[in-house]
């Protein structure tokens, strides 16, 4: 079961902040009060009221760094196979990479293997998928 949105518990927080009653704000809102009172102490304890994290690794490729490290390891070895920019990337990185993980990752970046290289998207697509504003 998913936690509340972001825009809930701040309508929720809003609400007992403008002095409503908390039993009314648990009905208005279909929330429950170990809820409500939750939200409360979170923020009084750490300022956050957003949903946690989902526990579990981040995705390969999911932040900038690696985006960009990745994109100028294809550069550098546009003749290499998945299983060599894998192993290069474990050398490198430090991180080992199934070689479906590493396909997921290249076809993120737009990368497409054309007559035994790789070949990066256009210019116009690139800002995009770096994570880089135009």
């Amino acid at each position: 079961m998913r936690g509340y949105s972001l825009d809930l518990r701040l309508k929720v927080l809003a609400a007992v902040d403008r002095g409503i009653p908390r039993k009314e704000v648990v009905r208005t809102f279909g929330v429950s009060m170990p809820t409500l009172e939750r939200y409360l102490s979170l923020r009084r304890q750490t300022g956050e009221i957003g949903p946690p994290r989902t526990p579990g690794r981040t995705p390969f490729g999911a932040t900038i760094e690696e985006r960009s490290a990745l994109w100028r390891q294809l550069e550098e070895n546009d003749g290499a196979t998945l299983e060599r920019h894998c192993k290069l990337w474990e050398s490198k990185q430090g991180d080992r990479v199934s070689v479906p993980t590493m396909w997921r990752a290249v076809r993120k970046l737009g990368w497409t293997k054309k007559r035994g290289r790789w070949e990066p998207p256009s210019e116009t697509k690139r800002p995009e998928v770096l994570g880089e504003s135009a």
